[in-house]
């Protein structure tokens, strides 16, 4: 049997360029793309799944791969990819925010921790609440949505040589994915609104006392009993957690499949 350099590298193609976009993916979205996985489980998870998904895609255009063609049809994929990836990290740093805003109000800022899934400093209260809604998550089976939008990504936008455009991305859906910025800091601040607006009162309420009663001294009164009401009301409110990720997780997948849909209309 004979095989051409153009049927080789139309197989090596129907299985490369899915690779990139898969690849990128995994690198990014939370629980998989995070520092506890090592890079040789990432990446032998990618081409797994690309072993999977790429009998069932419509023929990639066959591309010289030393042309400038592929190496802008590859940096789409791993564009595409690492987008989609972001929808789903900022889904969870919607509670990482709100638990900083918590923190810092109750006075708790400075007690901070080295986040080992990303290697940064973050509040203590940031990682109870990121490893709460990583459990959530998981119980929700939302791994196995994240791997449904991958799939879904390659009907509406499918492998093309086409970076912006049909088969691409346009640029009012790219605009409307980066403007996801705003949602994710308003969310946070709804999380975090109730345990806020509660630590406010109370040191409202020994403003008025000290104001009342000067002998009394704020700073070694005030904050210890903001800190213990402040643990206090996060213990009350942890019942909401769910059905307040269950809301946040539910917004952002509608909006993953509307932008879909945009993109298969498109």
């Amino acid at each position: 049997m004979e095989f051409t350099d153009a049927q080789i590298g139309a197989w090596v193609g129907s299985f490369l360029w899915p690779l990139f976009r898969v690849a990128s993916f995994l690198m990014v979205i939370p629980i998989v793309g995070t520092q506890l996985v090592s890079m040789r489980v990432r990446l032998g998870l990618a081409v797994l799944i690309t072993l999977v998904v790429a009998p069932l895609l419509p023929a990639v255009p066959q591309v010289d791969a030393l042309s400038f063609h592929a190496f802008f049809l590859t940096l789409q994929q791993v564009f595409i990819g690492t987008l989609l990836g972001f929808m789903f990290v900022m889904l969870m740093q919607v509670f990482v925010i709100a638990g900083q805003m918590i923190a810092m109000q109750m006075g708790l800022g400075f007690a901070s921790m080295i986040d080992p899934s990303n290697g940064v400093s973050v509040a203590v209260l940031s990682q109870i609440y990121l490893i709460a809604v990583t459990l959530i998550f998981l119980s929700m089976n939302g791994h196995l949505v994240m791997f449904e939008v991958l799939v879904e990504s390659f009907k509406a936008w499918p492998i093309s040589t086409n970076i912006i455009g049909e088969g691409g991305f346009g640029i009012d859906l790219l605009w409307e994915m980066l403007m996801r910025m705003t949602w994710l800091f308003v969310s946070a601040l709804l999380v975090a609104l109730p345990l806020v607006t509660a630590v406010l009162i109370v040191n409202l309420s020994f403003g008025i006392m000290t104001r009342a009663a000067p002998q009394m001294n704020v700073f070694s009164l005030g904050f210890p009993i903001g800190i213990l009401f402040g643990l206090l009301i996060i213990w009350v409110s942890t019942s909401g957690l769910v059905p307040q990720f269950e809301k946040i997780s539910e917004q952002t997948f509608l909006f993953l499949r509307q932008i879909q849909e945009a993109g298969l209309n498109g």
